[in-house]
């Protein structure tokens, strides 16, 4: 054998443990990369929500519902209404029930105004409008109608009215 060969066999276990060791560095150094990144990803803070600045709340401009308790007095020829909280987004809907006694008084009209800010499902308020026609008094009856059955109300409230 010569000389060189035995110098190759001799430094070929040198080789497999270099190369072993080079091997085991990269993995050490691409594990500590990936260790860091996802340290700094697990720490890192959420970017804060922008928040509006304070405004003044804006008053609810919505009527106070009437209190079927309370005799409701008007004279000849005034106009009253009657305000009941209502919701029609969900189907449900105020009616009258009975016929009016329309020598006392008359059905003006009937508008719907809502909560503000207007969002789905928010409520509001329907405001009946009538005219005293004649001094007496009668009664003026609402239901309120599921979408379901629109022939039995759910609720039902009576107001009185009476005429000077």
């Amino acid at each position: 054998m010569d000389v060189d060969h035995h110098v190759a066999l001799l430094n070929l276990p040198c080789l497999h443990v270099y190369l072993f060791m080079e091997k085991m560095m990269k993995r050490i150094y691409f594990l500590g990369i990936i260790t860091i990144l996802l340290a700094s990803c697990a720490t890192s803070s959420t970017t804060p929500t922008p928040t509006l600045p304070p405004t003044a709340e804006t008053p609810n401009p919505l009527p106070e519902p009437s209190d079927p308790t309370q005799l409701i007095t008007v004279k000849a020829g005034e106009t009253f209404e009657l305000v009941l909280p209502s919701n029609p987004s969900t189907g449900y809907g105020w009616d009258i029930i009975p016929e009016l006694d329309e020598s006392i008084i008359q059905f003006v009209e009937q508008d719907y105004s809502s909560e503000q800010p207007v969002i789905p499902g928010s409520g509001g308020v329907d405001v009946w409008t009538f005219r005293a026609v004649s001094a007496g008094d009668t009664t003026v009856v609402l239901g309120y109608y599921p979408p379901s059955n629109p022939n039995d109300p759910e609720e039902v409230v009576t107001f009185s009215i009476h005429v000077e």
